[in-house]
């Protein structure tokens, strides 16, 4: 067995903050009231983690990279019929990467419908004075019942994943994903985890919130 360093330290600490911003959105906008102060504050950092997962996608450490995990519609049918690379066992599969770039996509288009919306009694995006009433409208539908359903689906399908690898593969897919390493059993390429590459990553994640702190300011 070879000790591959897969996540490294940036990627792993963005999975666990975008995963608590995520519930703490969800508890705080079924509470709602005064909770939704907080609900707009995590709202604005869900946008500038996903701002920096973006950069980092391009950037960051080899298994983080987006180049490393967009795949052809071949190759997703042919691990879909068990014809998989091991490449595939290290970083994230076919069906991983879905689900990765599925997220993504959703809670940016969550992020900018919130930002959209209005519930017409006492919080409204700081964009809805920008556009007409009935995008507005839509926004606030989209995202208080559609996006908001989608983004638990999509979260419920992804443990559902974890818990499906770990029982029925013998696989945990948690375990590197909080210490950045896995066992394999033939060698692959590390992820660059260096002093440097982390001061890269905290240079990008402040440059992301002084953007939305900027971008906030100036349309409210």
């Amino acid at each position: 067995m070879k000790t591959v360093r897969v996540w490294d330290l940036p990627t792993r600490i963005f999975h666990w903050v975008l995963a608590t911003c995520v519930i703490g959105l969800v508890i705080t906008g079924q509470i709602g009231g005064t909770a939704m102060e907080w609900h707009f504050l995590l709202g604005y950092s869900v946008l500038a983690l996903l701002l920096f997962r973006l950069a980092w996608g391009l950037v960051g450490g080899y298994w983080s990279r987006f180049v490393q995990f967009i795949y052809t519609p071949a190759t997703i049918w042919r691990y879909l019929q068990g014809r998989g690379d091991p490449s595939h066992a290290v970083g994230h599969s076919p069906l991983g990467a879905f689900s990765v770039f599925a997220l993504l996509a959703t809670l940016l288009v969550q992020v900018a419908t919130g930002l959209m919306s209005d519930d017409e009694i006492f919080n409204s995006g700081p964009l809805t004075k920008y556009v007409s009433n009935a995008t507005v409208s839509l926004a606030t539908t989209y995202h208080k019942e559609i996006g908001k359903l989608l983004l638990i689906f999509l979260v419920l399908m992804h443990v559902a994943a974890i818990v499906f690898y770990f029982f029925k593969k013998r696989q945990n897919l948690l375990r590197p994903m909080v210490w950045g390493d896995k066992e394999l059993t033939a060698d692959a390429p590390s992820s660059r985890d260096d002093a440097r590459s982390r001061l890269v990553a905290a240079f990008l994640i402040m440059a992301c919130a002084a953007l939305v702190g900027w971008f906030i300011k100036q349309v409210s």
